[in-house]
Order: structure tokens, then C-alpha cells, then sequence
């Protein structure tokens, strides 16, 4: 990051109370004042929970010369799109409206968020939960289909297996656009796409999991290894 985006950023909070006045203690998640550089993102503070594995981080991105809110669910992480502002004004006014509902949304499931579409899908009531193990080859069951997380770009995390540790996972997705189910790897953290699991029904989908799933994951777990 550049000096004068740096001294920019830091002239303009230097009187900013509203982050002065953030509780230390949030809907279980704890608040940290962060005010470090990462490339291009100025990280202006946090709130965590650690053992829920969930975190949302204010910052100031130099690229696009905007505040933005990024959210961390599991080793998923990415920029939610409505509070992007061009001012501390703008973007004050948007935390205030609408923070505090997020953070409670990430506490505890919230029914209210979830597109209509993904309802009329029946993933909530999807009976294949009960094949499910909570472990497989030391991945654990972090998201379930019966509480499917928004991210972005109209995809909803269905389940995910995560190793934290090893800072590897599998995800499966829907997408209420293309109104397709897909699957992701993180391997070492780093992504990886693979079309096995494409799929538009539920049933399609089972079939699909029942075949390649746990060879899926033993052979992530080979490539941690490595």
C-alpha cells in the first residue's frame, strides 16, 4: 500500500468514534482494532469467534479507493457487496443500519435469509443429511444442508467438509442463477474446481456423492500430505 493511501486512511478515522463505540463483545464474537496493511487492504477491525470459525473484517481497499466488509466462514472468505462505500460517511451509515442484524445472522441461523428458491429446492429438508458422517479421512462437517450459508454471486455453501488445521476443505454449492449444484476443494488453501459433482436435482446429486465423495476426500487428503 502506498504512504499517501496509508496516511489518507489514517487521517480520516483518526476522529471516527463509531469504531471508538463498538462493543468488545458481540452476539458471541469478539471485536479486535486491527489497523494493519495486507497488500492493498487496510484491516480497520474485527469480529471473531474463534470457535465457530467465522469472522468479519472492516478494512479500507486501496484498489478501488472504497470501504468494504469482508466475511470469513470456515476457509470461505469474500466481500459483502452491500456495504461497499466511497466515503467513511456513507459507509458509517450503512454499518449502522445494518451491521449489528449481520453479525446476529452469523451468530445463530436465520431462516429469513434464504432465498425462496433454495427453499423450493427442499435442500433444507434434504433426507440425505442422515448418510452424512460428522468425520471423514479428518475432515469435519462444518456447514449443513439444513442451515446452507449465502456467499456471493447467487451461490448458497449447501454442506462443507473442512480440516481447519490443514487449512483444507470440500464444498458443495447451489446456485439459484444457473440453478446448478457444483462442487470446490481447498487444497493448502489453495482452490480447486472439479465438475464431478455437477448436478441440477437433489437426486442427481446423491447418486453422485454416494459414488465420488469419499474418494474425493481421500484424495484431497493425499495432496495435504504432499
Amino acid at each position: 500500500m502506498k504512504n499517501e493511501t496509508k496516511e489518507k486512511v489514517e487521517n480520516e478515522i483518526k476522529d471516527w468514534s463509531y469504531m471508538d463505540e463498538l462493543p468488545t463483545e458481540w452476539f458471541g464474537f469478539s471485536y479486535c482494532k486491527e489497523m494493519c496493511i495486507q497488500g492493498d487492504f487496510y484491516d480497520l477491525y474485527s469480529y471473531t469467534n474463534e470457535r465457530s470459525h467465522r469472522s468479519i473484517t472492516v478494512y479500507y481497499h486501496e484498489e478501488t479507493s472504497e470501504y468494504k466488509l469482508r466475511v470469513k466462514i470456515g476457509l470461505t472468505e469474500f466481500c459483502r457487496i452491500e456495504y461497499i462505500a466511497g466515503n467513511l460517511a456513507m459507509f458509517e451509515s450503512v454499518l449502522r443500519k445494518q451491521f449489528s442484524d449481520m453479525l446476529h445472522d452469523m451468530a445463530e441461523f436465520n431462516m429469513n435469509t434464504i432465498s425462496c428458491i433454495v427453499k423450493e429446492k427442499k435442500i433444507l429438508e434434504w433426507d440425505y443429511i442422515k448418510n452424512m458422517p460428522e468425520t471423514i479421512e479428518g475432515f469435519v462437517l462444518f456447514i449443513r444442508p439444513d442451515q446452507p450459508v449465502k456467499v456471493i454471486n447467487g451461490s448458497y455453501i449447501v454442506f462443507a467438509y473442512c480440516d481447519f488445521e490443514a487449512e483444507s476443505d470440500f464444498i458443495i454449492y447451489y446456485n439459484v442463477f444457473r440453478d446448478e449444484f457444483f462442487g470446490e476443494a481447498r487444497v493448502n488453501k489453495i482452490p480447486e474446481m472439479n465438475y464431478t459433482f455437477d448436478s441440477t436435482e437433489l437426486s442427481e446429486l446423491e447418486e453422485k456423492l454416494d459414488q465420488y465423495l469419499v474418494p474425493r476426500l481421500k484424495e484431497i487428503r493425499q495432496c495435504i500430505r504432499k
